[in-house]
């Protein structure tokens, strides 16, 4: 196994932004060098530098997961650098090289201990996929579509909490999800916009007509679309349709094949413009378990047969799902290229995360973070700024080859 980041890998098909190339990758001090296809000769001198054989598999972009608030056994509010570094090595040693924090609906205090906790991890060297920053889901939501969330600390927007964690962990918190129908959401959404911060709409009742005016004032985004959201109908097109037919919209998809029919993934994959769709897994903290009870938010989610619902009340609670899965998943069931599969995983997260130009693709001068997997994609390796992620420690999955 590698250790070093310095190394050339051959007879793999590279996942460009464009196209499918054959050929090798060179990577130094963990930026991508060189991309040679087969029927071009390297300018370098590969003598000192470590080969792997690529098996005819495949390198594709490291995957940018904005909306994750866990994985083996450990959530995110849990606020330890030992629980982040379970969760990003589980989900990076299945393609994942960069995630937000997730938080969930929780007293203030819980929500600044996360926001604490990711910014002391983010100062130190993170071993496995790179926290990005932190998004927060809630507690400025609708009390009528909570989901998974902890309906006792949901609360109108706080303008003062805002200004009050941004002057504290300035530009940590890249994505904030909120209802825009209640009070004060549209000042609420306009301040988030000037500061740079993601506005999205999830867990809402609003209507169209709201969401076409939240638009106006800057937001830009929605959260595990169709799922905790007025829905699609032809004379009252709600949030979902807003979602559908307004381009300004980013949309986040959970492809699991139990938050949305795989019908109404394709109706979206044909209606959003290029670039503006983007895939999550919403993975809780059951993710890379097995069958049993677990605890979201404060809530008691029964998981079966991979699916994860509130014990009490049966709605779904997030996901077992991981971003490889969620690529073969779209695969599978959309039609699309690997090519476009793969810009919903990397690209486009990368560019609403305003870091496309060091990672999200696989070009030269951009970092390595880089994915191998066999011909049916079976993760082989990742690697994080050239550096390979080791299967150590409780995080192994069983998807790593």
């Amino acid at each position: 196994m590698l250790t070093e980041s310095r190394w050339r890998i051959n007879r793999i098909h590279i996942v460009t932004p464009h196209e499918v190339l054959y050929g090798t990758v060179t990577v130094e001090q963990g930026k991508i060098t060189e991309i040679v296809p087969e029927h071009r000769s390297s300018d370098k001198s590969a003598e000192d530098l470590p080969l792997i054989d690529g098996g005819n598999g495949y390198l594709l972009p490291g995957f940018i997961d904005l909306h994750v608030h866990g994985g083996f056994g450990c959530d995110f509010m849990d606020a330890s650098s030992e629980a982040f570094d379970t969760i990003t090595r589980f989900h990076a040693l299945n393609g994942t090289t960069g995630m937000l924090a997730t938080t969930m609906t929780a007293p203030v205090e819980a929500i600044e201990k996360v926001l604490d906790s990711a910014a002391d991890y983010r100062s130190n060297k993170m071993p496995y996929a790179q926290l990005l920053g932190v998004h927060l889901e809630g507690p400025f939501i609708s009390p009528k579509w909570p989901g998974a969330q902890n309906p006792a600390y949901i609360v109108p927007p706080q303008l003062q909490w805002l200004r009050r964690w941004e002057d504290q962990w300035p530009g940590l918190i890249k994505q904030l999800t909120l209802a825009p129908e209640t009070e004060g959401a549209m000042e609420f959404i306009t301040w988030l916009t000037d500061k740079g911060i993601i506005a999205a709409a999830g867990h809402t009742d609003a209507t169209y007509d709201v969401i076409e005016r939240a638009v106006r004032y800057g937001l830009s985004h929605a959260v595990h679309t169709f799922n905790a959201m007025t829905p699609l109908h032809h004379r009252s097109p709600g949030t979902a349709g807003a979602v559908l037919t307004l381009d300004d919209i980013h949309a986040e998809i959970i492809a699991d094949g139990h938050h949305v029919h795989p019908a109404v993934i394709r109706l979206l994959v044909r209606v959003k413009p290029e670039g503006k769709l983007i895939l999550i897994t919403d993975a809780m903290s059951a993710a890379g378990l097995g069958n049993g009870v677990y605890e979201l938010g404060g809530l008691a989610v029964t998981v079966q047969d991979g699916i994860a619902r509130l014990t009490d009340g049966g709605s779904l609670a997030g996901s077992t799902l991981t971003m490889i899965e969620a690529v073969r998943y779209m695969l599978e069931h959309t039609g699309m290229s690997l090519v476009e599969v793969s810009r919903l995983a990397s690209a486009n997260p990368a560019r609403r995360l305003g870091i496309a130009n060091r990672t999200g693709t696989i070009a030269t001068g951009k970092q390595a973070d880089l994915v191998w997997t066999d011909d049916r994609l079976n993760i082989r390796q990742t690697w994080v700024n050239g550096r390979p992620v080791q299967p150590d420690g409780p995080a192994k999955s069983d998807l790593q080859a």
